[in-house]
Parts: C-alpha cells; structure tokens; sequence
C-alpha cells in the first residue's frame, strides 16, 4: 500500500496532474467562450441567412400537437429537440477545428526545435563492414583499397 501511495505521489507531483488540471480548467472556460460565440453570434446569423429561423426553437413533439415554444412543448409532454442538437454540432465542429489549429501550430513550432540531423562523418568499409572515417582511401582494419 505504501509503495502504490508512493508512486501516486510521483505521478501527481511529476507534472502530469498538474498538466492535466490545467488543461481540464481551460478547456471548461474555452467551451463556454465557444458556446457563447455560437449561440450569440453565429446561431443568430444563421437564422438570418436561413430566413429568420430560431434553431432554439425548433423540435417534434412526441404526442404529436404543436407548441408556441419549446419550453411549453416540454411542460406538456416529451420532445426531440433536434434545434438544440444542431446548435450542439456546429459547437463541436468549431472546437474541434480551433483544437486542430492549435495543434497544427504547436507542431511548428516542435519541429522548428529539432535540430537537423548532422552529416555523416563516417562510412562502411564494403569489404570488412567496419566504420571508417569518410576521406580515408584504404581501411585501417582489413587495409582494403577503397573504391572513390
């Protein structure tokens, strides 16, 4: 028992929670930001372009009358609100598409740190296969003429 303690306190304290913490916190804040972008701005655009029409409002009722509003829908019996979930698909597609760009550019940025492979100083000799330095003209372990 103390040893798994032990490795939990590793794994806690070695960055990984911490890392997972903080990504979890601005996640949560970046959905809202994101939910408020579509239902304030780009829903109401939408339904702008579409004709004016109010995506929060739009569902079947399941007992098969019709309701003013959603809310006086689902007082009076069980809907599918299809409105909602369509607000919901546009939310996803935009944050999945800000997640990717995201990526995309921590992925620059990776790449532009790693160092270029440096060049071979060295070869093989094709007689004896020993490593042997890129100018030399005769190997120094089976003294084999080397071909240019």
């Amino acid at each position: 028992m103390k040893n798994l303690l032990k490795e939990f306190k590793d794994f806690a304290l070695k960055g990984n929670m911490l890392d997972m913490a903080v990504g979890v916190i601005i996640g949560g804040a970046f959905n809202s930001l994101v939910k408020s972008l579509v239902e304030n701005v780009i829903m109401p655009a939408l339904s702008v372009l579409t004709g004016k029409i109010d995506f929060s409002n739009m569902f079947i009722a399941l007992n098969g009358q019709t309701y003013a509003t959603l809310a006086a829908a689902k007082e009076e019996t069980s809907v599918i609100a299809y409105g909602q979930f369509i607000t919901e698909v546009i939310n996803f597609v935009i944050m999945a598409f800000v997640v990717f760009l995201v990526i995309r550019e921590l992925n620059k940025l990776h790449k532009k740190n790693e160092a270029p492979a440096p060049a071979p100083h060295e070869k093989v000799c094709p007689f004896c296969k020993s490593k042997i330095d890129l100018d030399a003209t005769r190997c120094p372990h089976c003294t084999s003429e080397l071909p240019q």
